[in-house]
């Protein structure tokens, strides 16, 4: 009856999400090869609210009662699901046939991303297991994977947010959104993919470019080594730039020289394309990955920032990254494309890409369009002060940074957002810890350990103000002589999760680090004046305008207050790009259409600094 029942709600998926496989494009544009084959597309599938799929032999499915379209969460209307209270158990079904010519090929499959704990079984035999809902991962099937015959791949999903011992960014805890949370994301919200790959193939590829002695150093990873080597091609169009060879070895640098190096910035966002070629000991090319290249430097130098080796001033524009039929999950990949071409539009040269890991196709058009960005991790959720919290986060926070660290748009890393009355035990030093272990990974870009919020160890300092006159966002940022110093919170005892006991409290200590001028100051979060011309929208913001034109005064009078104390303040971001639900914030509404004039907006925020 189950099979028939899923045959059935295939058949009446609407013919529109039937036609094509949404989400068609490669997902992984800097790591690309030909061999891969898409899973996107209906899913079998089914909510399990007491948990008890486990018992009930969930994993050795052949197909469960009901349909959902994959990658959109259950919680999306795109999904076919809508299901739209909390989902603490879900379970995933659908069948796979690898092709009898990836015999003697390493079998990966390929998550963008599944929110939050996902189990993966093949055949009823449990594979692995994967901690985080924001950081994409690789499964090897090999031992398991039957080339040439259908086999049932069962996907397990657990989340609990309540718990709050999970990442969770915006997500409300809440039934319904509240104020500044949003809608639910849970189970699979990124493109899945099978991928064919020799056994001694390129696994990664960490690439640092040094315009100062023009050069790309590329430090990779093998699956395996022995009598392999690596060709790295770089090529401008269809004229070859470079190319070195080497024996494969795992971390072993290559250089490549780069000669008349044409850099990357938003005015001429020049890629190189770079080639990998991996070849066995009688010349045979055994893998092929495309990717590219974008020679750029960003560093902190006193209290500027400069982009190759140029003062830059940020003017930002926070972006949420939420879509009304299919929150987390854009729903086509013009829709990233669309969304840096309405921030360009109004005058914006880059964004913090808010509470939310994007996808890496969003980094890809931000590459393609000249857009800069600061990556930043969906850090709400979790008590920092507590070690367990700590622990749950920052593995995460590594596969993220480790991902996206060759996107020559990201130019800064935010792990932190708005962690304030931690001036205990367990913060400070893991607020030290996580920007140490960030350089680890990514020693090339600044990081901004904490935005608006407690800064123990970091590359710039920012503060969060949301007043909305300008006089009296005027005297908070520049006080006494002093530029704002963040907000203060009493300290007080923490009640340890689930064991009773008290954090003991020294207020001597530690304590936050006082801006003092010799790092970057960012204004990262202000403005938020909300407006609506649509009927009964009745939404939530900062502070309001009761006309488009009083809207324009409002935010004008408030960005002349901030660029007024340049260069002392290195750059702004705006609160925000677009409605979300029910927060009016936005540019533009939540569906993308405009509120205001793209002109009167970009003479605004491009104002000349004096």
């Amino acid at each position: 009856m189950k099979r028939i029942l899923l045959l059935l709600s295939l058949v009446l998926l609407a013919p529109a999400l039937r036609a094509q496989t949404p989400r068609p494009e490669y997902p992984r544009p800097q790591f690309e090869r030909n061999e891969w084959i898409n899973l996107n597309g209906p899913w079998s599938y089914t909510l399990d609210p007491a948990g008890t799929g486990l018992e009930r032999g969930f994993p050795q499915s052949q197909g469960f009662d009901s349909t959902i379209l994959v990658p959109f969460a259950p919680e999306s209307r795109l999904s076919g699901v809508e299901h739209k209270d909390f989902i603490e158990h879900l379970w995933y079904q659908r069948s796979i046939t690898v092709p009898k010519a990836w015999s003697g090929k390493k079998i990966l499959l390929n998550f963008g991303a599944v929110y939050y704990q996902a189990d993966i079984y093949l055949d009823g035999q449990f594979i692995t297991r994967h901690f985080g809902g924001s950081s994409s991962f690789s499964v090897d099937l090999t031992p398991w994977a039957k080339p040439d015959t259908a086999q049932s791949l069962v996907v397990y999903v657990r989340s609990d947010l309540r718990h709050q011992l999970q990442p969770a960014g915006k997500q409300s805890t809440r039934y319904a959104s509240h104020v500044c949370n949003y809608t639910r994301t849970t189970g699979i919200w990124q493109t899945v993919w099978l991928e064919a790959v020799h056994p001694k193939a390129l696994r990664s590829a960490q690439v640092n470019t040094d315009i100062d002695n023009a050069q790309i150093i590329i430090r990779p990873e093998f699956y395996a080594t022995g009598g392999t080597r690596l060709r790295a091609t770089l090529l401008d169009g269809d004229r070859k730039v470079a190319s070195v060879e080497s024996d494969a070895s795992a971390g072993a640098p290559l250089v490549l020289p780069v000669k008349n190096q044409k850099l990357w910035s938003p005015d001429s966002p020049h890629l190189y394309d770079l080639v990998y070629e991996v070849s066995d000991a009688e010349g045979q090319v055994i893998d092929r990955v495309r990717s590219y290249v974008g020679m750029r430097k960003i560093h902190a130098e006193g209290n500027r920032l400069y982009l190759n080796n140029q003062p830059i001033y940020l003017r930002m524009v926070l972006d949420q990254g939420y879509y009304p039929e299919s929150q987390w999950t854009a729903p086509s990949d013009s829709a990233l494309r669309n969304d840096i071409l309405l921030a360009k539009a109004v005058g914006f040269n880059g964004a913090r890409l808010h509470q939310k890991v994007f996808e890496e196709r969003f980094h890809y058009w931000a590459d393609r369009l000249g857009y800069l960005t600061c990556g930043e991790m969906n850090s709400w959720g979790l008590d920092y002060n507590l070690p367990i919290a700590t622990s749950i986060f920052l593995p995460e926070w590594c596969e993220v940074v480790k991902r996206d660290r060759n996107h020559p748009s990201i130019i800064m890393w935010v792990p932190l957002n708005e962690q304030n009355n931690v001036d205990r035990t367990n913060f400070p030093h893991f607020s030290e810890v996580l920007y140490n272990t960030t350089k680890d990974y990514d020693p090339t870009r600044p990081v901004l350990t904490t935005s608006g919020g407690a800064h123990y160890k970091t590359d710039i300092f920012s503060c969060h103000l949301y007043h909305q006159d300008p006089e009296a966002l005027r005297k908070e940022l520049w006080n006494d002589g002093k530029l704002f110093q963040g907000h203060r919170f009493e300290i007080e005892p923490r009640v340890l999760y689930n064991t009773g006991s008290n954090f003991p409290v020294d207020n001597n200590a530690t304590r936050w680090l006082t801006y003092s001028g010799d790092i970057p100051y960012l204004f990262d979060e202000f403005g938020g004046v909300s407006y609506s011309e649509r009927s009964g929208s009745g939404g939530w913001g900062y502070g309001g305008a009761s006309s488009a034109d009083d809207f324009y005064r409002k935010i004008e009078s408030l960005v002349d207050v901030v660029i007024g104390m340049a260069p002392m303040i290195g750059g702004f971001c705006y609160t925000q790009l677009t409605d979300v639900e029910q927060e009016q914030n936005g540019l533009y509404y939540y569906d993308r259409t405009p509120k205001f004039d793209a002109e009167k907006l970009k003479a605004i925020f491009n104002k000349e600094i004096k």
